[in-house]
């Protein structure tokens, strides 16, 4: 196993969600960022049961669990590990965002959406969900507030969906 030279935490960024574990390694003047998949997948969760409640659904395991294709049991897992993370409130019947929870979900739903629309208006592309998906867990709430702006503050996404306003909107 390679050691990696000269790691160090990082912790300058304006957006890094609270379980991630983003390192930053710098070598010959070149600093490169390694976040965890982990960081990832409880973005992706929050952002589903987001996107659950604000179409006025209920966030249920079951609906959580066809949302990501994922296992029910799976779900269960997940929410668990976010209820000790202060991230949701779970019990067997009901699953709510808490502040925290809620604020990264909302972020990543507004990120995925300005790609988007970054996409199909800016770059004249095809919208590519997959691409957006790999991407929206970089931004940072600097780099997202430029992209509306440079974008003129679009209020929905080429799928109709509402974009959620930032601080540059106000």
């Amino acid at each position: 196993m390679a050691k990696i030279p000269q790691a160090s935490s990082n912790t300058s960024s304006d957006y890094v969600s609270s379980n991630s574990k983003r390192v930053s390694i710098s070598q010959n003047g070149e600093e490169l960022f390694i976040g965890t998949a982990e960081s990832e997948h409880t973005e992706m969760y929050l952002k589903a049961i987001w996107y659950l409640h604000e179409k006025g659904q209920d966030a249920k395991v079951s609906s959580i669990a066809k949302l990501l294709n994922v296992t029910q049991p799976s779900v269960v897992q997940m929410l668990r590990k976010l209820h000790k993370s202060n991230l949701v409130e779970y019990n067997q019947t009901k699953v709510t965002l808490t502040e925290d929870g809620r604020r990264i979900g909302r972020q990543m739903i507004r990120n995925t959406r300005l790609l988007e629309v970054m996409m199909k208006d800016a770059l004249k592309i095809e919208v590519d969900e997959e691409m957006a998906c790999g991407i929206e867990h970089h931004m940072k709430n600097i780099f997202t507030d430029a992209l509306c702006t440079l974008l003129k503050h679009p209020r929905t996404c080429p799928h109709g969906h509402n974009i959620p306003k930032g601080k540059c909107c106000n």
